[in-house]
């Protein structure tokens, strides 16, 4: 009974510790500049909604300029004027340019979150090199690149904060997704790694993993093999309220792990479940996939794939009976709030 109340006693004290600590790091986010890649539509605007309802300064960049454009205008109904500059993060000109035109405009960048994304969906024979590349580029490369490109200043003021947006496909391999967790377990790992290397610069990193969400962005993603059935299993999945959570939850709790500088989070339950199933028993997550596997819509093989099947097709050219449904319906809503619809 001793060593039970001594070892609560400690608990308490590690925990009070903690808190104290989180407290102290606590950022007003008011006046700060943020970046944010991948701000014009889905978890990338709401996030950039948040932070100017905080009254941070925010910039967003994304490919298209139309879409970005729609996000300015989105962002201004919602009383929140923000800097949108086009920008490809895989290039990395572009990216320093990108830098170099937010701090002339808005000061020295505070705070960045890494959120651009994309993402192919099809089994492993569907897939190419190039889309491993694509993944790479964005979820990896494009990371890094701003990365680089904010450094200097931040360590020069000795304060920032980076949040990296990776996925729970960044923690446990899900199948049809092998371009998109490979390139996720490589920002993890730049991620993880950053934190603890820029920590005696006053720079602190954060890791985020979210599951499933709710942002409509299933109409964007690529779709491989029997691309409408792949096109309906994942906007399912995408949509159901047990096993995605609402984008909007997920971009608060983004900035709020930006306002403490969180070493981590992993969004959603059933993404918590996974991560921690897999970190105690990586045998039994790995044989649960498999059966998944089996379940998912199989590759047409060689010599059956018709010259456009071959290749990635649009999630809004993907359309079936089955999906969009009734399945569907709260990402169907969410692409329609989170610009995702022209």
């Amino acid at each position: 009974m001793r060593l039970a109340g001594k070892a609560l006693a400690a608990g308490g004290v590690l925990l009070a510790l903690h808190l104290l600590r989180r407290e102290r790091a606590r950022w007003d986010l008011a006046g700060r500049t943020v970046l944010v890649t991948g701000g014009s539509r889905g978890l990338g605007l709401l996030v950039a909604r948040e932070l100017a309802r905080e009254g941070a300064r925010v910039a967003i960049t994304a490919r298209d300029a139309a879409t970005l454009a729609r996000a300015r205008e989105d962002l201004a109904r919602h009383g929140a004027p923000v800097l949108a500059l086009p920008c490809d993060v895989g290039d990395r000109e572009a990216v320093e340019q990108l830098v170099r035109e937010t701090t002339q405009r808005l000061g020295p960048i505070d705070a960045l979150v890494n959120n651009a994304g994309t993402i192919t969906v099809g089994p492993i024979d569907e897939m190419t090199i190039e889309d491993y590349q694509v993944a790479l580029a964005t979820h990896f490369w494009g990371p890094l690149y701003t990365i680089l490109a904010v450094l200097p200043a931040m360590r020069a003021r000795r304060a920032g904060r980076i949040v990296n947006v990776a996925s729970i496909g960044g923690r446990v391999s899900v199948p049809h997704l092998l371009p998109y967790s490979a390139s996720k377990f490589a920002l993890v790992g730049l991620s993880e790694g950053l934190r603890a290397e820029l920590a005696a610069d006053g720079i602190q990193v954060t890791t985020i993993c979210p599951g499933l969400m709710r942002t409509g962005s299933p109409r964007h993603a690529w779709f491989k093999g029997q691309h409408r059935a792949e096109f309906a299993w994942f906007s399912i999945a995408d949509s159901l309220p047990l096993m995605s959570m609402s984008a909007d939850r997920a971009a608060r709790q983004i900035v709020d792990a930006l306002r403490f500088g969180d070493a981590d989070r992993v969004l959603s339950v059933p993404a918590r479940l996974a991560a921690s199933v897999h970190g105690v028993v990586p045998g039994l997550t790995a044989e649960l996939l498999s059966l998944v596997n089996r379940l998912l819509p199989a590759s047409r093989g060689p010599g059956r794939q018709s010259p456009v099947a071959a290749g990635a097709i649009k999630g809004e050219a993907s359309t079936s009976a089955v999906s969009p449904s009734v399945l569907t319906t709260l990402g169907d809503r969410a692409a329609a709030r989170n610009n995702q619809t022209p």
